[in-house]
């Protein structure tokens, strides 16, 4: 088996993208399959080598390795050796009209009622009106002939779909320069790159339709690989794309996103499957099933993101992020450390703040001088622990006959200058006592 993710190099991913990537990754890896990553980057005008860096880089920071690399631009003889056999077969034809024609023409069917489906004239174009067309410079485009067919498939997430030949407009497969458009490359390169699985958006059910069609005419019946066509992802606003804009990767990763709280949530959007925290893709790859995913819209939340991102992190080991904090400056960071901050943080570098807050001098906050004095003077000595924070806590009640937060929030904020954060159990060995007894005394410590 032989699943692909096939962007367009025009722009950054979004979410969207990498739903799409994220799922046939996953597909691939369930069933012991190949995963191509393939670049769509027919487009000179739009298509830039920082967009295919950028798109790299995004997928190797979600851990969606491929298998093996190619792009179109490299294949151009390809296509065109293509173009030839649909000219010779008739089921491609030169088209002169320009755009604002066809434009003209579209109003015009809409006004009428009628779909906006290509008029076939050029077919019955005179030779005449060709070479005129020729000799002013106007150099036609190509488009595929459609058959006057049902065209029908088991699609994996949607079911029986059916379309007629007759309600679709036949498609540019060439344009004036002879680049090919995404819908005849697509289909070339799935036919001979082996691809026997193909998940998209249901944006392209209708190309589907059209590629079926193509791919028996250009390479039988037994090249057309199993779709499933995922439902699109939505957020309050609307459809998540390029063209809107906003929600890329990279924006996601900058914020502080782990890319294990966006693959948990991206691979279980939509299906039937609660949303859960993973922290590891195997597990993933292990609870995968295509058949989970509906035909309702997929709604994102960057809320629940975040709070996705809080969960996998509080899980994580300190072997996982030990290099990560180092490199946020937290030389000498030890497992206590992380033990005892990972659940209090939403992105990993707040980890940093609770590291100055331990390691670093801080004004303390005293609201009871007379309280903070008799805290500092019960500090219990000898070497501290997690059960340091008991025994010294349980004197001071007895001791003052506090409780509750007239007990505990005049330490946390002289020990933390902070109204909340991780268990003072847990931080008080980190502060240590020499800190804790500044801190406590309202000296800068």
């Amino acid at each position: 088996m032989k699943f692909r993710f096939a962007p367009s190099p025009t722009g950054y991913l979004h979410i969207g993208n990498i739903r799409t990537a994220l799922v046939n990754w996953l597909y691939a890896r369930q069933m012991g399959g190949q995963f191509l990553l393939r670049m769509d980057d027919t487009d000179d005008e739009r298509s830039e080598e920082k967009y295919v860096d950028a798109i790299k880089e995004d997928m190797r920071w979600l851990g969606l390795v491929w298998d093996s690399f190619s792009r179109q631009s490299d294949r151009l003889s390809a296509y065109e050796e293509a173009r030839q056999k649909l000219i010779a077969m008739g089921r491609l034809y030169p088209c002169y009209e320009s755009k604002e024609e066809l434009d003209i023409k579209r109003k015009m069917q809409l006004s009428r009622g009628a779909p906006p489906i290509y008029d076939r004239a050029a077919l019955t174009l005179p030779d005449a009106e060709k070479k005129k067309y020729e000799a002013e410079g106007r150099q036609p485009h190509w488009r595929y002939l459609l058959q006057d067919r049902i065209v029908s498939w088991d699609d994996e997430i949607r079911g029986k779909v059916t379309f007629a030949g007759n309600s679709m407009s036949d498609p540019v497969l060439f344009r004036s320069d002879l680049r090919p458009t995404y819908i005849l490359a697509s289909v070339v390169d799935d036919a001979e790159l082996n691809i026997t699985h193909v998940v998209r958006g249901e944006d392209h059910v209708s190309n589907t339709a059209i590629q079926i069609q193509m791919l028996e005419d250009l390479y039988g019946e037994k090249s057309i690989p199993t779709f499933a066509h995922l439902a699109l992802l939505k957020t309050k606003d609307g459809e998540i794309s390029k063209r809107v804009g906003g929600h890329d990767v990279q924006g996601l990763r900058e914020d502080g996103i782990e890319p294990m709280a966006l693959c948990s949530m991206l691979s279980k959007i939509g299906t039937s499957d609660a949303i859960e925290a993973w922290t590891d893709m195997h597990d993933l790859v292990q609870s995968f099933d295509i058949r989970k995913f509906g035909r309702a819209p997929a709604h994102y939340d960057a809320e629940e993101l975040t709070a996705l991102n809080h969960k996998v992190l509080a899980q994580l080991s300190f072997e996982q992020v030990r290099a990560r904090l180092e490199a946020l400056g937290l030389a000498g960071v030890d497992a206590p450390f992380w033990w005892s901050v990972r659940s209090n943080i939403t992105q990993l570098r707040d980890a940093a703040e609770w590291w100055e807050i331990c390691k670093r001098p801080l004004s303390p906050v005293i609201t009871d001088a007379g309280f903070a004095a008799e805290a500092a003077s019960l500090l219990p000595g000898g070497e501290w622990d997690e059960r340091t924070w008991d025994a010294w806590i349980d004197a001071l009640k007895q001791k003052t006959g506090k409780k509750g937060k007239d007990l505990f929030m005049p330490i946390r904020r002289a020990l933390t200058a902070r109204d909340s954060g991780p268990e003072l159990k847990m931080m008080l060995p980190l502060i240590g006592r020499e800190k804790a007894e500044k801190r406590l005394r309202g000296e800068a410590a």
